[in-house]
This record gives structure tokens, sequence and C-alpha cells, in this order.
């Protein structure tokens, strides 16, 4: 396999109608001129509109196949998408940095699908706080942020020292400024602006956006650098049809 592009992950569910999870991320990966690779988390029945059933990956076929990949690619970046539990999640974490500790890791925390079927509760936070700390950034929506980290907005709790990972807090349901994102580091905030007038929902949009970000990683741009290159990207995905699945350009 070629050398000229850095390796990148995920590890996400199968969504069959292409818009999300795996099959959106290696789009995404293509698009950025990186090798992407996929560990499946998850089989699912849905389209862009519907969602019907989802079958979980058992946890020791997923750490095998991260193993595995590790073994033979020096991976630069991972995402990480729908997972079960967040000992699921944990485990998940725990091998890539006992493998490669310097891999950067994004997660897009999907916790419901947009037809409110619900992936993943938050059952120990001292399991939440081991897992914030092995990541480089989360991506949470607003809904999201508030399942998470409780107080998160109001609270000013990304001042505090406990803050484990950076954050990048979508902006699509900011009801004061729709678009605007927020990228929380540990000593500043760097605000995000729209720049497309003409963006409508998609599905997967958090995946594409996700991806992007890990891609960017990958290619050496730092985290700053590397959510503003991605919030463009998504834009132009965003803004590429009038339907919920959309089209990737560079």
């Amino acid at each position: 396999m070629s050398e000229n592009r850095p390796f990148v992950l995920t590890i996400a569910g199968l969504d069959p109608s292409g818009g999300a999870g795996i099959l959106a991320d290696i789009k995404t990966f293509e698009q950025h001129k990186v090798s992407g690779f996929a560990i499946v988390t998850a089989n699912t029945i849905q389209t862009e509109n519907e969602f019907h059933k989802i079958e979980w990956i058992d946890i020791s076929f997923v750490i095998r196949s991260i193993e595995v990949l590790f073994q033979n690619y020096k991976i630069s970046a991972v995402k990480i998408g729908i997972v079960s539990s967040l000992s699921y999640l944990n485990r998940i974490l725990s091998t890539i940095k006992l493998v490669s500790p310097n891999t950067k890791i994004v997660w897009d925390p999907v916790l419901k699908s947009t037809t409110e079927f619900d992936f993943l509760s938050i059952e120990d936070r001292s399991v939440l706080n081991q897992i914030l700390s092995k990541i480089d950034l989360i991506t949470p929506n607003y809904m999201e942020i508030e399942k998470l980290l409780p107080g998160f907005i109001k609270e000013n709790l990304w001042f505090e020292n406990e803050m484990k990972t950076a954050i990048l807090l979508k902006g699509g349901h900011n009801l004061n400024e729709v678009g605007k994102d927020q990228l929380f580091l540990k000593n500043k905030i760097l605000d995000l602006f729209p720049t497309e007038k003409d963006c409508t929902e998609k599905h997967g949009s958090g995946c594409v956006l996700s991806s992007a970000i890990a891609s960017n990683l990958a290619l050496s741009q730092t985290l700053e650098m590397a959510c503003q290159n991605a919030k463009i990207y998504i834009e132009k995905y965003l803004s590429s049809t009038s339907t919920l699945i959309g089209y990737h350009y560079v």
C-alpha cells in the first residue's frame, strides 16, 4: 500500500444508506487524500429517514481487528462513532493507547439517532472521566454535551483543571447563533463562524465532520486548523443538496 498518504481508521457503525457511519467516514477520508480503514461496531437497518434495528459487534472481535491493523500499519488518527456502552468504548481506547500511544483520537459521541433511537447512556461517570482522558477531541452537539457533561455551558466547566479533552461544540442547535461552533481548549475558546448560507440538515453530518477532523490531524494539522478546515468541508457537504444525504467535495 502507498506510503504517500497517512492512515486513518474509523471505528463506527455500518449505515446501509451511506449517509452516516463508516461509509460516510471512508468517503470523507478519500476526499482528504488519506488512506482509510474501517472497523464495524454495529450493523444497522436504516435509511436516511428511518432507523429500524441495530446489532452490536462483539467487543472481542473489534479489539482483535484493532490489534491486527495496528500491527501492520502506522495509523495516525482514529475516529470513533457509535458504541454500545462506555465500557465498550473504554476497551477500544485502552487497546489503541497500548499499541499506539501517539495516535490521535476523535470521538463523535452519538447518543441517539435523528429518529430518537437511543444508542448510548452515560451509566458511570468515573468511566466517562477515564474515557475523556484518552481522547484528543470530542465533537458533541448541544443536546449531547448536556448528557455528557451536565452544566458544561452554564458553569464554564472548560476552564476547570479537570477538563480532560478538547471539545468541539457543534452549533447546529445553538439557538442564539445557529451554525457557530466553539472549540474549547484548556486555556481558550475558539469561535468557528459559518460561511455558507444555504446549509440544510444532513443525515450523518456529525460523522462527516469528525472524520474530516481526524483526516486533518493525520495530515499534521494542529487541532485548531483541523477543526477550522473541517468546518469548511462540512459546510460544503451541508449545502451540496436539498436532501438528507449530501455530496462530498474537496
